[in-house]
């Protein structure tokens, strides 16, 4: 690995060190259902943003609040502190990516077949404290 190379990775593992995330692989929610609800709570403070996806009718707020609470729970180990109202931890980042295509046939009229695509998703969620974006 060249030096430049080598430097741009050093900065970005000392970046990742002042940031707590979670990633959730493979949800079986298509990545439109699940964007709608990760730009429900992007920049919210994390309590409220439990309460929010708590209270949603939303199938794929289930599974992202499973996951901010699992982001939660990295974010206390990592900086030895436990998670209040007054931590000021907030959603930072939130981004929905599609993942793999399950493809299945539906039968159709006049011996055809339609394609049916299962989607699939990833997300990353990444935490951070009020006073970490001040400085």
């Amino acid at each position: 690995m060249g030096s430049r190379k080598h430097n741009v990775a050093e900065a970005r593992k000392e970046a990742k060190k002042k940031i707590a995330f979670a990633k959730l692989r493979n949800c079986p929610t298509s990545p439109r259902k699940m964007r709608l609800v990760a730009d429900m709570i992007r920049g919210m403070d994390a309590d409220k943003a439990l309460f929010v996806l708590k209270f949603s009718q939303k199938d794929a707020a289930q599974r992202m609040e499973k996951l901010l609470q699992s982001a939660i729970a990295n974010w206390e180990v990592k900086f030895d502190s436990t998670f209040d109202v007054d931590s000021g931890l907030f959603i930072k980042e939130v981004y929905v990516d599609s993942a793999r295509m399950l493809k299945r046939l539906q039968p159709a009229p006049q011996g055809r077949a339609h394609r049916i695509r299962k989607r699939s998703n990833h997300v990353t969620m990444v935490l951070d404290t009020r006073q970490n974006t001040e400085e």
